[in-house]
């Protein structure tokens, strides 16, 4: 029994116990993204006057040296490296060895020995000046320091390049030789058997060289001095200048760097916790109290935070390998998204609340902050019709010149010239526009994942050739012709108060698909003048009308339709009645008829554009029954039908306004004038 009542109340808490489960696994998984390490408590910017009571240094630490510093350094250092070369003697040797077996194939013996021994002598005499400290490999680039170091037999010797032997000028340096001594006549000789003699012997030892390399970058020094503890490091009012930026980001760079122990991270996490959990608390609060429908969905609560947890990892993971990269990151995908599925209220109001999340984790978080919600809002007040290729580029293009203008005004505030602009900065401004471009492909995997529809899929519904439409053409053309006639007033009165309008011509196309089952129980379809509800008693009929809702709603979800679509044939009719059949079964039976079995089950409208689609649905029907009406007889028709609706208060569960109303009576009035082809009117 208490097993039982405990389960009872499990499921009676679902919704709540679901959502609490869902804050708290979200709070978790960016709690884990967090960084845990120190964080400096004041905000700072170049240019901006320190707001702050005048701050000493709380410790020892030094003062990093600035990324271009650093990079001067290693560009000296590398500047005044020797270059490692090693000599390999085992080559020399063995040109020493072909020189003695190939000299007499280049110069024969002519019979007279001495001079033969003569020439000999004279060669080796060049070849040991060719290979005295090594020959360089032909067409070699020497790059780096001209003073070099030469490995011969583990031995370090210092050179210049200019001491090693190029092949390359072969002919030259033998010229030189040769001009003045007495063997000037075997020149070309000499110059022929060295060209295939002479084998390069010394090369780049990459791998000693490169050692070297790393270990002179390793022992530059990243710092250019120390700030003891209790150092005045800027006093309030001050201008941060270079010089306080230096120090200060350097200060911010050891706070990261500190390790606490683990009472001071519990300490960190649980304020992590209480902002994150904060922020969550904000979203649920907006959505009860004006997104309820979103609030009671489940699917939907879980896309929304889904969204914001992917968003804040992607963030960190960037950050992580580059901070500079985090303007890289495409967050404006997030309002785009929600913007795309529900609406633009609710697509800024999470794109605020997921900036202010990553601000706790962003170098610059008031310039990063300042940047992302100027770019929220104008991803919100761009182009709706995103399912338009063109729309989305435009929508892009004013999101990344928002990012540029604000970024490129930030540089002026700070360095007081625009001449100091970061041109990879811009192209990564310009790379996050490219990355946005993917929402589109975005929306469509959440659409199949999430079970939601996008303005994509509604665009693709409303072709009038679609296997369902093309059936109801077919077997109802006269409902067919009614759905189009009421799709394109709904659609004009929903444009005209600022209610989806893709949405609400959709919906339009939809809503009567139920008189698929029995499509000649309906006036429109019908082509004879003996109605078939003539055999039939008034309940039967009533029942038959009625249940083209339900039969509307078997048929949309067989063909997989959407429930935004289908909500419109659930509550085009409310929970009106058949009026027409009631009063028959009154003439009947007035003492027996139950009112409830000819009213429609409801539910009645939501929201604004199934309201709209209720207005416009019953007096574009209605208007049939008009025989070459005035303007003055349309207008008053209208106000019937309309005034019929709010009497009956079949609009008061959506949250349209009498003013809305009002414009959509005149929007109505305005199409039927067309329809009818009426004119005003003049005195004569």
């Amino acid at each position: 029994m208490i097993l039982k009542s405990f389960w009872n109340y499990i499921l009676a808490k679902q919704n709540i116990l679901y959502k609490s489960v869902l804050i708290f696994s979200s709070s978790l998984l960016i709690l884990y993204l967090f960084p845990i390490g120190g964080q400096f408590k004041y905000e700072f910017q170049k240019g901006r006057a320190w707001q702050y009571p005048s701050y000493y240094a709380p410790f020892d630490f030094s003062i990093l040296k600035s990324e271009d510093e650093v990079k001067v350094d290693k560009e000296e250092a590398l500047r005044l490296l020797k270059p490692y070369l090693r000599s390999d003697l085992k080559i020399k040797e063995a040109v020493y060895d072909r020189y003695q077996e190939e000299f007499i194939r280049f110069f024969p013996s002519s019979g007279n020995t001495i001079v033969f021994d003569s020439v000999f002598r004279f060669g080796e005499k060049l070849l040991h000046k060719i290979y005295k400290n090594g020959v360089l490999p032909p067409n070699y680039m020497h790059r780096g320091n001209d003073s070099i170091l030469l490995i011969q037999d583990n031995i370090e010797i210092a050179l210049s390049i200019e001491d090693l032997f190029k092949p390359d000028f072969l002919s030259n340096i033998l010229s030189n030789w040769f001009e003045g001594s007495n063997y000037e006549d075997y020149l070309e000789v000499f110059n022929d058997f060295f060209f295939e003699l002479i084998t390069p012997n010394v090369s780049i030892d990459s791998i000693f060289y490169q050692n070297t390399i790393n270990e002179t970058l390793q022992n530059i020094s990243l710092s250019r001095g120390i700030v003891e503890a209790g150092d005045l490091i800027i006093t309030e009012g001050e201008v941060v200048d270079e010089i306080h930026l230096e120090v200060l980001n350097s200060l911010l760079r050891e706070f990261s760097m500190q390790e606490n122990d683990d009472q001071s991270n519990i300490w960190i996490l649980f304020g992590y916790s209480i902002l994150i959990l904060l922020i969550f608390y904000l979203l649920l609060l907006f959505l009860q109290k004006y997104r309820f429908s979103i609030y009671e969905n489940n699917r939907k609560l879980t896309f929304i935070f889904f969204n914001i947890v992917f968003v804040v990892l992607v963030t960190t993971l960037l950050i992580g390998y580059n901070t500079s990269l985090v303007f890289a990151a495409p967050l404006c995908i997030l309002p785009l998204v929600i913007k795309a599925f529900f609406d633009a209220r609710l697509g800024l109001f999470t794109h605020v609340l997921t900036v202010l999340l990553i601000g706790f984790i962003v170098p610059n978080s008031f310039e990063f902050i300042f940047l992302q919600i100027v770019a929220g809002i104008v991803t919100i007040q761009s182009i709706d019709q995103l399912y338009y290729r063109a729309n989305l580029f435009i929508s892009v293009g004013q999101i990344v010149l928002v990012y540029l203008i604000s970024y490129i005004a930030f540089i002026i505030i700070q360095e007081g010239t625009f001449l100091k602009i970061d041109p990879i900065t811009i192209g990564l401004f310009l790379l996050n526009g490219l990355l946005m471009l993917f929402v589109q492909p975005l929306i469509y995997i959440y659409e199949k994942v999430f079970g939601l529809v996008s303005d994509v899929s509604l665009l693709e519904l409303s072709d009038t050739n679609s296997k369902l439409l093309k059936e109801l053409s077919d077997q109802a053309p006269g409902t067919f012709h009614h759905s189009l006639q009421v799709a394109n007033l709904a659609e004009a009165a929903a444009n005209e108060i600022g209610a989806n309008t893709l949405l609400v011509r959709v919906g339009a196309l939809y809503h009567d698909i139920g008189k698929l089952k029995q499509p000649k129980y309906f006036s429109e379809n019908q082509v004879a003048s003996d109605s078939p509800h003539n055999i039939l008693k008034p309940l039967k009929s009533a029942k038959i009308i009625i249940d083209h809702v339900s039969e509307g709603i078997v048929i949309a979800n067989k063909n997989k339709l959407p429930n935004r679509v289908i909500d419109f044939i659930r509550t085009h009719h409310g929970t009106s009645t058949v009026y027409y059949f009631y009063k028959k079964q009154l003439e009947l039976n007035p003492k027996t008829t139950n009112i409830e079995l000819f009213k429609y089950p409801g539910p009645k409208p939501f929201s604004k554009e199934t309201a709209i689609l209720m207005i416009a649905d019953s007096v574009e029907a209605a208007s049939k029954s008009l025989n070459n009406p005035n303007i003055e007889q349309l207008s008053s028709f209208i106000e019937k039908i309309v005034a019929g609706k709010i009497q009956e208060q079949q609009l008061n569960s959506s949250n349209i306004t009498l003013a809305e109303i009002e414009t959509i009576k005149k929007v109505l009035l305005r199409k039927l004038i067309n329809v009818y082809q009426l004119r005003i009117e003049y005195p004569e």
